[in-house]
């Protein structure tokens, strides 16, 4: 009985020295990963959504939290107004989660576009999603209000031949971003007023 104890012991010792570690490990790296994040993986979306403002959108960003989740979102200033804001969501596509920016006129109440981060889709059909500009395109100018489907499910918005579940996933991302957008506008313009010029 008593190696039994000798060995939860130890064993609890060495997980709780495990986990320690780890976690320092994560904590140590988080802000490495966040930035190696944002210049390869958001970066791209961000800047090609926020093409000719006057700001850097990436250093101009903040956090809100909405229930459990954490987001961030990036400002724009365009004609040297803080009009513009960014922020990702997720819809689930045929190879997994499809990653989408999203960018708003706070003036408006539509959107200024959409461009996809991340996905797993098929090369030659889901792919597109990000590497052709067709389907997210169809996505500026529509107002907030809207409801955003594919043409096969009564909406406005015209799939990717053959990746009609791509389709389907990014505009769930998009939709998922206006209601977050809609939820969330007090406080997104209270602190873009931060960031004015």
């Amino acid at each position: 009985m008593n190696e039994m104890v000798k060995m939860v012991v130890v064993l609890t010792v060495l997980a709780s020295v495990a986990g320690g570690v780890l976690a320092a490990v994560n904590q140590g790296t988080a802000t490495q990963i966040e930035a190696q994040q944002l210049q390869f993986v958001k970066g791209p979306a961000i800047n090609k959504l926020m093409e000719g403002a006057s700001n850097n959108p990436i250093d101009d960003r903040f956090k809100l939290t909405q229930g459990d989740v954490e987001r961030s979102f990036f400002v724009g200033n365009f004609d040297g107004k803080t009009n513009t804001v960014a922020f990702e969501a997720f819809g689930k596509g045929y190879g997994g989660d499809i990653g989408v920016m999203v960018a708003f006129n706070v003036a408006t109440d539509k959107l200024k576009g959409a461009a996809v981060t991340i996905h797993s889709e098929t090369p030659g059909l889901g792919a597109n999603a990000k590497e052709k500009p067709d389907l997210v395109a169809q996505f500026a100018g529509l107002p907030v209000s809207d409801a955003v489907n594919v043409t096969k499910d009564g909406g406005q918005i015209n799939a990717i031949s053959g990746a009609t579940i791509t389709s389907r996933a990014v505009c769930n991302a998009v939709s998922k971003t206006m209601k977050i957008y809609q939820e969330l506008k007090p406080q997104l313009q209270q602190e873009m007023q931060k960031f004015g010029k």
